[in-house]
């Protein structure tokens, strides 16, 4: 129903017109305009707020500073843009943060559309663009990317696609400008030290910057990695999407081929993605269920707000550190990465890979070994119940734990890596797929153990992904569609059984839109009504804000506090 209602959509526009402390996620970052508490209009018109989102803003450093511009192009097909990067001059080669910023418009008619960018063949952005209005939008991205500093080292090719078609139908180019800002070493951000790089609870609590920001950053050669024969821990990072336009952009709504659905899958809507070594299980995530600015049928949902992670997709991360011992012979070694569940012969997914590196300045030679393996079985189970509503319910869940060492010049390191994940949901829908509804939860909880010279350090990370909406189509072809998202992470890491460093992430959506389907652009009589709620707070501080759009009209812009009520409490998942 909604790729069929989507083009609809699409045809009726034709007839009318002819972002965990210190690791902040990217985020919508143009100023607000003077119009954003304007009382909103009695249905959507044809223009509206910018898109923007309640995540915070990077914080910066606020000395010495150099920018970069990386790549300035115009998509209208699927050429990709190609140019160079050169370091820069003034700011040395160590620095205490880069940020990227993406600005981009468009005008028009247009679908979203994903995109990439590469520096040096590392993924360095993955993102998406949002929907626009006739009369124009624009918005601005801005991501943390200090942990591919080495990549920055140097002058390297660059290549940046967002995938367009521009016609008579589509008539919107995307216009996008990306720079780097390098920010030099020892300068101070606006709230305090420079922040040290870590997807870790706190920053402010890891060690210094030359510490953590990984020494090599390296991508795949044929599938293959070689890493540094000294590497003393090494870390995965997969982009990993379902998009395309296809059923894999709404795989947690596939349902089984005996369902009667517009999307199938054989064995359901789970997805897993995994990471191998030599044909060996090295590691297991669960995808996060994005939410594109055109999903669920209904983009109003989508023309301010966007889904959380929509515009910076974040990667899955694998410590592939117990198997350091078998990487550091020299040799190429096998990397591949799937997704289970996609039936065979379907695309869909891309799953570009990053390996980050951090090596032992004072032994030629890391040598280790894997010591545990323990894969429990994949449960996965699809219930179908038929009726005038049809039901499909799901089960499904998997377990990996690897452990191993590494022999360093600081002594023998052992790593172990626990990692249990799950899903529930209840797929709902009506002859025709005129009703359709999911109630999903997705839990990717991980346990990271290093145990070296002095007390064991244990990093929990337990993620949380919910989804919960309903879309009808009714009398008049009125289209409705109310759903709810959440992106959710509690970290806590002990040391010696001492807590050291915590915190916690709420990032909640919520939207409610109706629009008449089937008819031009102007006949549609859209309304809706979106909020997002972005909450982090944990041992370095807190932050809280909330937006809320009426017919594209910011009606509440949102603050942000830097003390919030049972800020000292312990991190629980929820």
């Amino acid at each position: 129903m909604r790729r069929r209602i989507i083009m609809s959509m699409l045809a009726g526009a034709t007839l009318a017109a002819s972002t965990l402390l210190g690791a902040h996620p990217a985020s919508a970052a143009r100023p607000p305009q003077a119009s954003a508490l304007a009382d909103p209009p009695a249905e959507f018109g044809t223009d509206w707020h910018d898109p923007l989102t309640a995540a915070p803003p990077v914080t910066k450093p606020a000395g010495r500073s150099c920018e970069v511009t990386v790549a300035e192009a115009q998509f209208r097909d699927f050429t990709p843009y190609k140019g160079t990067y050169a370091p820069p001059s003034g700011c040395g080669d160590r620095w205490s943060k880069v940020v990227l910023r993406l600005d981009g418009k468009v005008k028009g008619r247009q679908y979203d559309r994903l995109g990439y960018l590469h520096i040096g063949g590392v993924e360095v952005l993955r993102t998406s663009t949002p929907q626009p209005s006739p009369d124009g939008i624009e918005w601005s991205v801005e991501k943390d990317v200090t942990r591919y500093s080495d990549t920055f080292r140097a002058g390297r090719d660059v290549e940046m696609l967002i995938g367009n078609v521009v016609d008579d139908t589509y008539t919107g180019v995307i216009d996008v400008k990306v720079t780097l800002t390098f920010y030099a070493a020892g300068e101070r951000t606006a709230d305090g030290p420079a922040a040290a790089v870590t997807n870790g609870p706190a920053a402010a609590n890891k060690p210094a910057v030359a510490a953590v920001t990984p020494d090599r950053v390296l991508t795949l050669r044929d599938g293959t990695l070689t890493t540094p024969r000294n590497s003393e821990r090494i870390v995965a990072e997969v982009y990993a999407t379902g998009s395309g336009g296809g059923c894999e952009e709404y795989w947690y709504l596939t349902v089984p081929d005996a369902a009667p659905y517009s999307c199938k899958a054989g064995d359901g809507p789970y997805r897993e993605v995994q990471i191998a070594v030599d044909g060996e299980l090295a590691g297991i995530a669960a995808p996060f269920p994005t939410v594109w600015t055109g999903g669920w049928s209904n983009p109003f949902l989508w023309y301010v707000i966007p889904g959380p992670r929509a515009f910076d997709i974040k990667p899955v991360e694998y410590d592939l550190t117990p198997f350091a011992g078998l990487l550091n012979d020299g040799r190429p070694h096998r990397i591949d990465v799937s997704v289970v569940g996609v039936p065979e012969g379907r695309s869909g997914w891309s799953t570009p890979v990053n390996v980050l590196v951090w090596q032992d300045a004072k032994s030629a030679h890391v040598t280790g070994k894997l010591t545990g393996h323990r894969a429990g079985a994949l449960a996965n189970s699809s219930t179908y119940t038929p009726g005038p509503e049809h039901r499909l319910d799901t089960d499904a869940g998997h377990r990996l734990t690897v452990s191993g060492y590494v022999d360093t010049s600081h002594g023998r390191v052992r790593t172990t890596v626990d990692r249990t994940l799950a899903s529930a949901s209840a797929h709902r829908w009506t002859d025709g797929e005129t009703t359709d509804a999911l109630e999903g939860t997705w839990t990717d909880d991980e346990k990271l153990t290093v145990d070296g010279r002095g007390p064991a350090l244990v990093t929990r990370t337990d993620r949380t992904y919910t989804m919960d909406g309903t879309t009808t189509l009714g009398a008049g072809d009125r289209l409705r569609t109310v759903l709810s998202l959440g992106d959710r992470a509690a970290v806590e890491e002990t040391r010696g059984g001492r807590r050291t460093a915590w915190s916690r992430l709420d990032d909640s959506y919520s939207g409610d839109a109706t629009y008449t389907a089937n008819v031009p652009r102007d006949q549609r009589h859209a309304v809706a009504t979106t909020s997002e709620r972005y909450r982090l707070h944990g041992s370095g501080g807190c932050y809280d804000r909330r937006l809320v759009t009426v017919q594209g009209t910011l009606t509440r812009p949102g603050t942000s506090v830097s003390s919030c009520p049972g800020a000292s409490s312990s991190p629980t998942r929820g």
